[in-house]
């Protein structure tokens, strides 16, 4: 997993990243974004335009931030309140949309 979102995004969700990505990886859910881990590649676009410094390279997040790691597979692989199937890897942020959903994590937060 190249880059993750981390808290720091949740509720603020500038997508300043989404605009920046060359590969369009970076999917929107209601309170924060995600990337899919399989889609990126590992270019580093998003990370300084993030005005509040949410983005990391998966080996830089900072240990407190730890769960976020696995918290934005998740959003690829389970399946999430209001959809029937895990969106899995489709190739594009823009063909989906906003998801208006979010992982158990972000949504205890």
């Amino acid at each position: 997993m190249p880059y993750v979102i981390t808290s720091a995004c949740v509720d603020v969700n500038d997508k300043s990243c989404v605009e920046e990505c060359p590969v369009d990886c970076i999917y929107e859910g209601q309170r924060k974004s995600y990337i899919n881990p399989r889609e990126c590649i590992d270019c580093g676009a998003c990370e300084p335009v993030c005005p509040v410094e949410a983005i990391y390279q998966d080996r830089r997040v900072p240990e407190s931030e730890a769960a976020y790691i696995a918290d934005n597979q998740a959003f690829f692989v389970e399946v999430l309140e209001g959809r029937d199937e895990p969106l899995g890897d489709p190739g594009g942020a823009r063909k989906v949309g906003d998801l208006g959903t979010d992982t158990e994590l972000v949504k205890g937060v």
